[in-house]
């Protein structure tokens, strides 16, 4: 579902129980539309994550690891003048509306109390997150400036009266009577989602789907239907719900929903089943925000030995051409007599094919003799490219091997991961070295997951970490795993003797891990380390190995999600 007026009434109540009274310790900006508040309450350090994306919109807590900016952005600032040590006093959502109000309280340079209000408004691409002076309304800073040429209804800028969203005339599902509630449901022509969305306030549409579907299967009783809904809410069971075309989250489990349903998992609160959702998909559009210039960078490189590669194959096949030449030049010099000037081709017995006539172009504006050596000109040429064109096809190859691995390491990689893989094209010549002093960064680690028999398997997250996983990490008795000639991690089995059912969870990390996460019956090899040989000279990433054996695999990442939470 969407995150829409119910869901956030829901995780209003779950912040509300756990962070109200608590105080801010740390204000992180991470990533360009969002906010990360480190809230010290009941003993516990929480990370409430506030998002204003156009598309992922939402307030949670968050076990999600994020990377801080060398330089703080100027809205990270302001709330942190404003914010650093305030008590949250009050989370309050906006009748049944994607508006939350988050209130603080915190002494000002005099010492007087003073509160602030911290609006979260999430509106799909108009979300925004605004910091208030409560007492006169006017906004001191927001994470996005908008001006009156940019929105006529109200402008969001420091100094101006904040001004709240339209709202929208319709009932509060949540606190609307019997008498209205049954008025409002008996004059539908028909229960439909879009016919529920119109009357009521704040139901995303598959919201509004589940509670049609549940009224229509018990059309005589609307009204008690309608609270057994809402009544199941407050003591639900988050839940994702994975169809054959999407994947779901809802407070409970939706009737609806359960027919195409290929699985379901459920959590402990809501701000876990966020994170199951949006995680991951929220971490590939923040590596697409901050890698696209090391991507575009890739993909032209990518795209430039490609056509160098298809250069040297055309010389390659031109030279095949080379003993022709040779032989029509040899023609020409021995009937030389016989080749009128200044025609465009000349017909010779040709004494290599049995004397077989063959007819040889020429250049009317040259001589004969200088036709023929026209002709052992082209004939060496070719002879002497030949020598280095099988090297510079290798040679290519090996590159546009690397650029696709490297291409693949970025569309698995999360924005932690993407200064490693920075680092790695710098190295290698492909990005120049900046002069600019960069903030120390923690040494690249690779993932680690544990197999259901408890086994440690690690996953290499770029080519300089698997070589150093698979060359110097592991062992010699350990088995390594990779997808067969498909740009991927190195996978590593910390165990001489793995089981059957550890291979095949190794095989599965390593066919969702590569470039063909998305494909069925993925070849994967799986050969023991000490089999396992680099190149001299050879591109990070790249090894070659003997005695392998191969697996078919069709990734799923529900698994995947169960080995990292082992």
């Amino acid at each position: 579902m969407s995150f829409d007026g119910v869901f956030t009434h829901l995780v209003t109540n779950e912040l509300t129980d756990l962070l109200v009274g608590g105080r801010i310790s740390k204000i992180h900006q991470p990533y360009q539309n969002e906010i990360i508040l480190v809230i010290r309450s009941k003993g516990k350090n929480h990370k409430l994550l506030l998002s204003a994306h156009p598309s992922y919109a939402r307030i949670q807590l968050t076990d999600i690891a994020y990377q801080n900016p060398e330089t703080p952005p100027n809205f990270v600032m302001m709330l942190r003048k404003y914010l650093d040590g305030a008590i949250l006093t009050n989370i309050s959502q906006i009748e049944n509306d994607r508006v939350v109000h988050f209130t603080f309280n915190k002494r000002d340079e005099l010492g007087d109390l003073q509160n602030i209000l911290l609006v979260v408004e999430l509106m799909g691409r108009h979300s925004t997150i605004l910091l208030l002076n409560e007492a006169n309304g006017k906004i001191l800073d927001a994470i996005k400036h908008i001006g009156s040429s940019q929105n006529t209804y109200r402008s969001i800028l420091p100094g101006a009266v904040y001004i709240t969203p339209p709202k929208q005339d319709s009932l509060n599902p949540f606190t609307v009577s019997d008498v209205l509630l049954f008025d409002a449901l008996s004059k539908l022509p028909e229960i439909t989602a879009k016919a529920l969305q119109q009357k009521f306030q704040g139901l995303g549409f598959d919201t509004a789907q589940e509670l049609a579907f549940r009224l229509r299967k018990n059309e005589n009783d609307k009204v008690m239907t309608w609270h057994q809904f809402f009544d199941s809410l407050h003591s639900g069971i988050p839940t994702l719900t994975v169809t054959e075309t999407k994947e779901f989250f809802t407070p409970v489990p939706f009737s609806y929903l359960a027919e195409n349903a290929i699985s379901t998992t459920t959590y402990k609160n809501y701000s876990e089943l966020l994170d199951a959702f949006y995680g991951d998909k929220a971490e590939r559009d923040r590596v697409k925000q901050q890698g696209g210039q090391l991507l575009k960078k890739v993909e032209n490189e990518l795209v430039r030995n490609q056509t160098k590669l298809k250069k040297r194959q055309q010389t390659l096949k031109e030279s095949e051409k080379a003993e022709e030449y040779r032989q029509k030049g040899e023609l020409l010099t021995t009937f030389l007599h016989e080749v009128p000037k200044g025609v465009r081709a000349v017909t010779l017995m040709n004494y290599y094919d049995e004397d077989r006539p063959i007819a040889i172009k020429l250049n009317p504006a040259l001589s004969p003799s200088q036709n023929a050596q026209k002709y052992f000109h082209r004939y060496q040429k070719l002879k002497n490219a030949v020598k280095l064109v099988y090297q510079q096809i290798d040679e290519a190859k090996a590159e546009i091997a690397y650029l696709e691995s490297v291409l693949a390491q970025i569309e698995i990689a999360g924005p932690m991961d993407l200064d490693f893989i920075r680092e790695e094209l710098t190295t290698q010549g492909y990005l120049k070295k900046t002069t600019k002093r960069k903030k120390a960064t923690t040494k690249s680690k690779p993932d680690e997951y544990l197999s259901s028999d408890g086994t440690t398997i690690l996953v290499g997250k770029n080519n300089l970490q698997n070589d150093q996983l698979t060359l110097k990490t592991a062992r010699k008795t350990d088995y390594w795993l990779h997808t067969k000639d498909i740009p991927g991690s190195h996978i590593i089995i910390k165990s001489s003797q793995p089981s059957e059912n550890t291979i095949l969870e190794a095989a599965e990390l390593a066919a969702y891990f590569s470039k063909y996460r998305h494909s069925a019956r993925v070849p994967v090899d799986l050969v023991q380390v000490k089999y396992i040989k680099k190149p001299n000279g050879a591109k990070p990433g790249y090894v070659i190995y003997e005695n392998q054996k191969t697996y078919y695999i069709t990734p799923e990442s529900d698994i995947i999600t169960r080995l990292k939470k082992q």
